[in-house]
């Protein structure tokens, strides 16, 4: 009935998806099984993409030749760039989307790929022969082969459903648990553990009285993700509101702690640090009189909206009385309650740089399984995880991004060499190379890279071309025209700036803090002329590179320093025991790890920077 596959991915969600189509697009013969073909990368949580460092990632992820970013596009109904006060590398792009439709534009593109076979059963466990994996079980007694397996399972492993004193098996509202995979990888070695995670309850919009909120309308002048042409920013945009909690809000809830599944111990899972429960905000932050509360619409035609900010496991009643208690949603309708679910996952520091396991030869782990939180997290993972696993059946060279590279490079790292006890969420303070791993040159870091992988198409790198020639030709002529003071002075006055006391460039002149790119169209004809030859796009990256000259230039330097460790490869079998001098935690962590780099093994908690000089001695006798 089933042919042998090169890949088969376990679970269409984020991560599923982006593993399955990276790897049929290069050339693998991919099944991608899943217990609902009707739900199909499906948005569990927020009806978004993007925000603060996701927003990069997406980005990265299209720049390689994902797809994230282009059903993200297809499917918004909102976009914002965040942070636009403060510095470019802290600029982050986020998309509010249609729900239904995202799912149903990541279905259609995977349909698309020719490669990619479907299948809906729930797996039960996996093939495994002389430490490698050979392929999947099903609970229908099937057994299909593959050279590479890659487990996507979100929070569908021994999944359990808490509303108040109420729980239940699931992987997710009305849809089961898996069960049978965690089992059987703890018997062949691994550790697992427990994580947490929760959603707010959904309302009907027709009951919210919008005019106790504040408006949240998209940018005016509104932006996409994908770096290809083929989709267009919006020309109208729904809004979002804004409303807050109050004391009265906060009595309701505590009534409900005697019946929290949280405070009465019967969740064991660490739930996310940074997007907690409504009922963990207003018991570890009792000195606040308010939190804020997104309300946000869950797509183009339907009423349902997503109460963000408002995620919850108390129980029903308890949610609804102290919904009405927040302005604007006197009369709120909920159509269904928020709930806590625990799910299995299994350590990181199992894996290798390129997400396959150390146990098992040809698994790979991607998102949630890995302890990670969110769409964006999980997409990058099962790009990769897809990549490597094509790369390492077909005998080519694993690909690992560092953490020079891009934020996805940061993620793997932090999860691979330093682990997770709590829900992982990426951060632009994570990446110590920001200034590079901007979200607007995504593209001129990573689609050559793509394109060589045989995951970018063409086009992809053609535009990119094109882009660079552009760039530099625009950053020479600002560089090489000067601007003399009898005639821009007076301009210079009215943008607030001080006068030129002589002939500068207009390179120089950009560098003022005072001027963008933009200004430059006010202070003569001929330089209008000259800016508005090129793309927004093109403007952007040269006013950037001009602006942050110096900075950029530090953080590259930084960057090689740091790099020149990852060329200090370490062979897998090296014999850690026989170096006497390292303190016993680095031995112990090195030998549990197994760092393929010293640049790795740098970066471990617990390897300080004598054990290291003491191994680079080591190596070289």
């Amino acid at each position: 009935m089933f042919k042998q596959y090169d890949v088969i991915v376990i679970g269409a969600g984020h991560a599923g998806c982006e593993a399955a189509n990276a790897a049929a697009s290069m050339g693998s013969s991919v099944l991608l099984v899943t217990m609902n073909m009707n739900t199909i990368a499906q948005m569990s949580c927020n009806p978004a993409m993007g925000g603060v460092a996701k927003g990069q990632i997406v980005r990265e992820i299209d720049a390689l030749g994902g797809l994230s970013g282009i059903v993200s596009d297809k499917s918004m109904i909102q976009f914002r760039m965040l942070n636009l006060s403060k510095g470019p590398a802290m600029w982050s792009p986020r998309t509010q989307n249609d729900r239904m439709r995202f799912s149903e534009e990541w279905r259609l593109a995977l349909e698309r790929n020719p490669n990619i076979d479907f299948w809906q059963e729930m797996v039960k466990g996996l093939l495994i022969e002389n430490g490698k994996v050979t392929g999947i079980t099903t609970n229908l007694g099937l057994k299909i082969m593959a050279k590479a397996v890659i487990l996507t399972n979100g929070t569908f492993l021994n999944g359990k459903i808490h509303i108040g004193e109420k729980n239940f098996g699931g992987g997710r509202a009305a849809e089961n648990a898996a069960f049978g995979i965690t089992e059987q990888l703890v018997q062949l070695g691994f550790d697992s553990g427990r994580m947490k995670t929760g959603t707010p309850p959904r309302v009907d919009g027709r009951s919210l009285n919008y005019a106790k909120m504040e408006e949240q309308p998209g940018d005016e002048n509104p932006g996409k993700f994908s770096f290809l042409p083929q989709t267009r920013p919006l020309h109208k945009q729904v809004s979002c509101w804004i409303t807050y909690t109050n004391e009265k809000v906060h009595d309701e809830l505590r009534k409900g702690f005697d019946k929290s599944p949280m405070f009465q111990g019967r969740i064991k899972g660490i739930g996310p640090r940074y997007c907690p429960s409504v009922e963990d905000k207003i018991n570890r932050f009792a000195e606040r009189e308010r939190h804020q509360i997104f309300v946000e619409p869950e797509g183009w035609n339907t009423i349902e909206i997503y109460v963000n900010g408002f995620s919850t496991s108390l129980p029903e009643d308890v949610q609804y009385k102290a919904l009405t208690k927040i302005p604007g949603f006197e009369n709120a309708r909920m159509f269904r309650p928020g709930y806590a679910i625990e799910y299995d996952y299994f350590p990181p520091t199992q894996l290798k740089l390129t997400l396959e396991t150390q146990v098992i030869d040809n698994l790979y782990f991607a998102g949630q399984i890995n302890g990670t939180t969110g769409y964006e997290e999980a997409a990058c993972q099962g790009l990769m995880a897809g990549i490597n696993a094509h790369n390492k059946i077909h005998s080519k060279e694993p690909f690992v991004l560092k953490r020079s590279d891009a934020y996805i490079g940061v993620l793997i790292d932090d999860l691979v060499n330093k682990g997770t006890l709590e829900p992982y969420r990426m951060f632009t303070s994570r990446a110590e190379y920001r200034i590079l791993l901007r979200q607007d040159n995504a593209d001129l870091r990573l689609t050559e890279i793509g394109y060589r992988l045989g995951l970018a198409s063409r086009e992809r790198f053609d535009a990119l071309l094109a882009k660079k020639i552009e760039i530099a030709q625009l950053g020479s002529e600002l560089t090489k025209l000067k601007l003399d003071p009898d005639t821009v002075n007076d301009s210079l006055v009215d943008l607030n700036t001080s006068a030129l006391k002589e002939k500068i460039s207009i390179s120089q002149l950009l560098k003022r803090p005072q001027i963008q790119i933009t200004d430059l169209k006010k202070v003569n004809s001929q330089l209008a002329q000259v800016i508005n030859a090129y793309s927004p796009e093109v403007r952007q990256q040269v006013e950037i590179n001009i602006k942050y000259e110096s900075y950029i230039a530090r953080e590259e330097v930084l960057a090689k320093k740091l790099g020149n460790l990852e060329g200090f490869r370490i062979l897998p079998d090296f014999d850690y025991d026989r170096v006497k001098a390292l303190s016993s935690e680095a031995r112990e962590k090195l030998k549990r790890l197994k760092p393929e780099t010293v640049g790795q093994a740098s970066r471990i908690s617990g390897v300080s920077p004598a054990d290291l000089s003491v191994l680079t001695i080591y190596m070289g006798k």
